[in-house]
């Protein structure tokens, strides 16, 4: 019964995006400062902060709220990107990962396959590397 209300309170509105997700990562950065040391900038600046991101989260302007979203995933991305695909590379023990020194993507090729020629699926260049 709470959830179907809760469900029908959120009905039309925004929710959580990749910009709320890193407001409220940085509300917890600063607030967790501000308790180590005691300066009551860093409480205002996270105040303002869970604010913001509560606000978006019950907008009801949904177009404004993924415009907002779209201009921080342009400037973000390819942190983000980045971010992402350390994880893969920490996780995969299967495979190795190398960038194309002709277009920069990134390829995945098998481990312990010896000196291998790695084709890039974008730009085609061909380059050798150890697997």
């Amino acid at each position: 019964m709470i959830r179907n209300a809760l469900a029908r309170f959120m009905y039309g509105r925004y929710g959580t995006d990749a910009l709320n997700h890193f407001l409220i990562g940085t509300y917890l950065v600063l607030f967790l400062l501000h308790i180590l040391t005691g300066f009551d900038l860093l409480y205002w600046l996270s105040a303002a902060l869970i604010f913001v991101a509560l606000f978006r989260t019950l907008s009801r302007n949904l177009p404004k709220r993924r415009e907002e979203n779209a201009k921080f995933l342009k400037k973000a991305g390819p942190a983000i990107q980045w971010l992402r695909l350390q994880r893969s590379v920490r996780k995969d023990k299967e495979h190795r990962y190398f960038k194309c020194p002709n277009c920069g993507q990134y390829l995945r090729v098998p481990r312990g396959k010896g000196k291998i020629t790695v084709t890039c699926r974008g730009c085609h260049a061909s380059f050798q590397e150890k697997s």
